[in-house]
C-alpha cells in the first residue's frame, strides 16, 4: 500500500481571516470542487496556486469560495490546471526527455532535477516524483546533457556518492515556505524543522523558545495522515544529513532567531513576556549598594583595629572600587549600565565550539601518568 507524502500543503504564511462559514470550504470539499486529487491539490498549494485561509479561532485551514471562482474562472479549467501539477515517476520521466530511466536517475541523483513530492511503496521505500512541466523546460534548457557521453563534473559527483535528490526536495520545500509568511518565529519554525533535536538544543538553548517553536511548526492542511513509520520517515528526510547543509541551516537559523527575538521574545509561563537575553549576553547582577556600604565599613573597622587610625584608607581614592582583575579565558562582559558589546554570528559558534570543548574536558576522566613521568 502506498503512503503518499502530505507535507507541501504546510500553512504558513496562509491569510488568517474570520472565515464565515457560508464563504469558505473545507480543503477536502474544495479539492473536490476543482477536480484534484488530494496529491493534486497539496501541491497546488505548495506552488502557490490555490490560496488558503486560517480561521481566526484555530482550526483547521480553508478555502474560500472566491477563491475556487477564480480558478474556475481561467482559461482551460480545469485541465490548464491539473496539467501544471502533474507529476511522473522515474520511469514516465524518462519517457517524456527519451532516455533511459538509468540516466534520468543519474541526473535526479546529480541535482540536475529537483523532486516536488514523494511517497512511500509497501516496501517503504522512497519514491520521489518530479513535475512535468519542469522536465520540459529541462529539455529544452540541457538538449546537450540528453543525448552522447554524461559531462566530467557530473561523473566525478555520482563516483563521489552524491545523491541530491533529498536535499533538493529540502532546499525547495524551506525556500516555498519561508516565502510563504514575514513572522519572524515562524520562518524560525520552518528551519528549525530542518535540525535533529541534539543540534536544535545547541542553536536554540532557551526550552520556553523551543516550545514555543514546536507550536508554530507547519502542519499539513489534510492533518498528520499515514501511519506512523511514514511520518517518521518524512520527519528524517526533513533533517539536513551533509556537513555543508548542516552548517547553512543552523547560520540561518541564528540569524533568524536573532531576529526574531529583537521583534518580540518568546511567550513565557504565567504571562511573563520580558525580553529574552541572546545567548551568552547575560549580565550579572546590580551589586546592592546597602551591601557595599556595610562591607566598606567592615573593612574600615578591621584596617583600624590591626595598624590603628594612621593607617586609614589614603583619601580621594574610592574604597568601593575592586582591582582590576586579569584577563582570563573566558568572555568578557561588560559592566552593569554599560553597552553591551553585540556578539557575533562567528563569535557566538567559537562560543558553542570552546563550550563543548569545556564540558568534555571536564568530563573526561583524568588521564594516568605514564612510566618516567
Amino acid at each position: 500500500m502506498a503512503v503518499a507524502e502530505d507535507v507541501c500543503t504546510e500553512t504558513t504564511g496562509a491569510t488568517a481571516l474570520g472565515v464565515p462559514a457560508a464563504s469558505a470550504m473545507a480543503v477536502g470539499t474544495a479539492a473536490q470542487e476543482v477536480g484534484l486529487k488530494r496529491g493534486e491539490f497539496a501541491i497546488a498549494v505548495h506552488l502557490g496556486l490555490i490560496r488558503l485561509m486560517v480561521p481566526q479561532n484555530g482550526g483547521r485551514p480553508m478555502v474560500g469560495r472566491d477563491e475556487i471562482e477564480r480558478l474556475r474562472s481561467q482559461d482551460g479549467f480545469p485541465e490548464t490546471l491539473r496539467e501544471r501539477v502533474r507529476t511522473v515517476g522515474t520511469a514516465e520521466g524518462a519517457r517524456r526527455l527519451g532516455i533511459s530511466p538509468d540516466r534520468f536517475t543519474r541526473f535526479a541523483r546529480a541535482g540536475c532535477l529537483t523532486p516536488i513530492t514523494f511517497y512511500l511503496n509497501r516496501y517503504r521505500a522512497i519514491v520521489w516524483l518530479y513535475l512535468a512541466d519542469e522536465l520540459t523546460g529541462f529539455a529544452a534548457r540541457e538538449p546537450q546533457l540528453l543525448t552522447g557521453r554524461s559531462p566530467g563534473w557530473l561523473r566525478d559527483r555520482l563516483e563521489g556518492g552524491a545523491d541530491c535528490r533529498a536535499g533538493n526536495w529540502r532546499s525547495r520545500r524551506v525556500e516555498r515556505l519561508l516565502s510563504l509568511t514575514e513572522d519572524p518565529w515562524a520562518r524560525v519554525a520552518v528551519l528549525a524543522d530542518t535540525l535533529d533535536p541534539v543540534q536544535l538544543a545547541e542553536v536554540v538553548d532557551d526550552p520556553y523558545e523551543r516550545a514555543y517553536v514546536a507550536r508554530l511548526r507547519p502542519e499539513p492542511a489534510f492533518g498528520p495522515t499515514g501511519p506512523v513509520w511514514a511520518r517518521e520517515t518524512m520527519a528524517h528526510l526533513m533533517r539536513a544529513d551533509e556537513p555543508d547543509e548542516l552548517l547553512w541551516r543552523r547560520v540561518n537559523l541564528i540569524m533568524e532567531l536573532d531576529n526574531a527575538r529583537e521583534v518580540r521574545p518568546a511567550p513565557r509561563p504565567g504571562g511573563d513576556r520580558r525580553a529574552i537575553p541572546s545567548p551568552g549576553s547575560e549580565r550579572a547582577p546590580a551589586p546592592d549598594p546597602r551591601g557595599d556600604a556595610d562591607a566598606d565599613a567592615d573593612a574600615r573597622s578591621r584596617s583600624r583595629s590591626r595598624s590603628g587610625p594612621e593607617s586609614d584608607l589614603v583619601p580621594g581614592v574610592p574604597s568601593s572600587v575592586p582591582p582590576s582583575p586579569c584577563p582570563g579565558p573566558g568572555p568578557v562582559h561588560a559592566p552593569t549600565g554599560a553597552a553591551e558589546p553585540v556578539v557575533g554570528l562567528l563569535a557566538r559558534i567559537g562560543l558553542r565550539r570552546r563550550t563543548s570543548r569545556e564540558t568534555n574536558r571536564r568530563q573526561s576522566p583524568p588521564r594516568r601518568a605514564t612510566f618516567g613521568e
